[in-house]
């Protein structure tokens, strides 16, 4: 297929660079692997070559992890997430306009900064949505902030209104919640805990009632919606007979029901053709998109597997380009 769209591709600027140190993703992934991978998140041509290689027309570019997530000062996030959506604009969209967008970077320090950054980002920048970065720190390293809670809904409010997707990026777990990958560091990360992490976040936005007050709200998954096409039904089930707790009564729909309502799945970093076809049956085609995850993972080798899985021709055209147009109104 020689004309995909892929939506969770990655760079990041020299003011990212300046904050965060990638030690720690050498030492679990390799220096080699990350001296490649901070080369290719500051070269726009090398992107596109592989792009060109790869079938890929269109690629949705947002901040590499953590990005403002992890500051601790709402201020320094606030100008941060300003900065860093007028480089991608002028940086790295304007380079090729009709084969690069992007997706904003917002400072949910301030909900009410990330909404105004959203809708100058998207009606003067043309962002397509934003993209998040699992829970904000508020306070400390181990003080956080999650997307279901009471003061991110004026943010909330912003984005229904806007009618853009929401991109919900995985980060690390919390340092004080790492207990359990002690002895196995490398599970902490893309591995396993990312997974995790945006699973439960994912889970928290659907339990809060957020789907109910914004029924239109789209929010994008990726790695095939990081387990949650297997998980949910079980945690669906329980929660429907628990008798005591939170059960899922207040409810309008059944969980699993948001998940293809709400949510929009992408493969990136998910290049198996198995779980694709259960997600598929889980969520419907519609709600399923092709991505990469680059430059952490290959566009040669997700391309390459997405072109010659077996599929129906119509969902490959649907998941490798069609749904996304319709999404990001592209």
């Amino acid at each position: 297929m020689k004309d995909k769209i892929a939506l969770e591709e990655h760079v990041s600027t020299p003011l990212n660079n300046s904050l965060w140190d990638s030690a720690g993703e050498a030492s679990r992934n390799g220096k080699a692997y990350m001296d490649d991978v901070e080369k290719r998140l500051l070269d726009v041509d090398l992107l596109l070559e592989t792009m060109d290689r790869n079938g890929i027309d269109v690629a949705v570019m947002s901040l590499t992890s953590p990005g403002t997530q992890a500051l601790l000062d709402p201020a320094k996030a606030c100008d941060f997430a300003v900065r860093s959506n007028d480089w991608m604009a002028e940086k790295v969209v304007s380079r090729a306009p009709k084969r690069l967008r992007a997706f904003a970077t917002v400072a949910l320090q301030s909900p009410r900064h990330a909404a105004d950054e959203l809708e100058r980002a998207v009606k003067t920048l043309g962002a397509k949505g934003a993209m998040i970065n699992g829970y904000t720190n508020v306070g400390s390293a181990d003080g956080a902030q999650y997307l279901d809670e009471k003061p991110v809904w004026e943010f909330w409010d912003r984005v229904a209104a806007l009618d853009v997707p929401v991109y919900l990026h995985p980060r690390e777990p919390m340092p004080d919640q790492c207990r359990m990958y002690d002895g196995y560091p490398s599970l902490v990360g893309s591995a396993m805990g990312f997974g995790v992490d945006t699973a439960v976040h994912a889970v928290r936005l659907i339990l809060s009632g957020l789907f109910d007050r914004y029924p239109n709200l789209i929010v994008i998954l990726g790695h095939l919606g990081e387990g949650l096409p297997f998980l949910l039904p079980r945690i669906e089930h329980r929660l429907i007979k628990q008798s005591e707790g939170i059960g899922a009564g207040s409810l309008k729909l059944r969980p699993c029901e948001y998940l293809s309502r709400n949510f929009y799945l992408t493969t990136s970093g998910q290049f198996n053709t198995r779980p694709l076809h259960a997600t598929i049956s889980e969520v419907g085609v519609e709600h399923v998109l092709f991505s990469v995850d680059y430059p952490y993972e290959s566009m040669e080798e997700g391309g390459q597997w997405f072109d010659n899985t077996v599929m129906n021709e119509n969902d490959r055209r649907m998941i490798g380009r069609t749904n996304a147009q319709r999404l990001l109104r592209l």
